[in-house]
Parts: C-alpha cells; sequence; structure tokens
C-alpha cells in the first residue's frame, strides 16, 4: 500500500534561493505567451515553438528560438541549466 506524501508549495523566494541564485530553468513556450512575456507581438506563426529561460524565481531572462540557443545562454552567464516539461 502506497502512502501519499503531503506535497510543501514552495515560495518565490524560496525558489529563488535555490542554488545560491544560479539556477535557471528551460521551457518550451508558444508566440503567444512569448508575447504575453515580452509585452511586444513577434513575428512567427502562431504554433512555432520558442525556448524560455526562467530565474529559479519564475522572473523570464530570455526568450531563444531554439533549445540550444537558449541553454548556450544559460551557461554563458554562468547559470546552472534545468529544464521544465
Amino acid at each position: 500500500m502506497s502512502r501519499k506524501v503531503p506535497q510543501k508549495q514552495i515560495s518565490p523566494l524560496e525558489l529563488a534561493r535555490m542554488g545560491g541564485g544560479r539556477i535557471a530553468y528551460i521551457r518550451p513556450i508558444r508566440v503567444e505567451e512569448a508575447m504575453r512575456i515580452l509585452g511586444a507581438p513577434i513575428e512567427a506563426p502562431p504554433d512555432t515553438e520558442l525556448y524560455a529561460v526562467f530565474h529559479a524565481d519564475g522572473q523570464p531572462l530570455l526568450i531563444a528560438d531554439s533549445r540550444a540557443g537558449a541553454l548556450a545562454n544559460v551557461l554563458e552567464n554562468d547559470l546552472e541549466p534545468a529544464s521544465v516539461h
């Protein structure tokens, strides 16, 4: 029989402190979400998959047109990458 383990909510401040502020996560996003994040239109088909890099606390850092580009930027800025699916 398995037991349910209670899950703890992590606050944005706790997330920001994880990894000493050096963790960034990469996740795929659609054009619509990228436009919302940037607050500006993007000239790309709506079904285009982009890749966003976020600080551990959820603050967007950049949007790239490839996962490799997003990862390269994370590494160039001495951040520790984490992927979110």
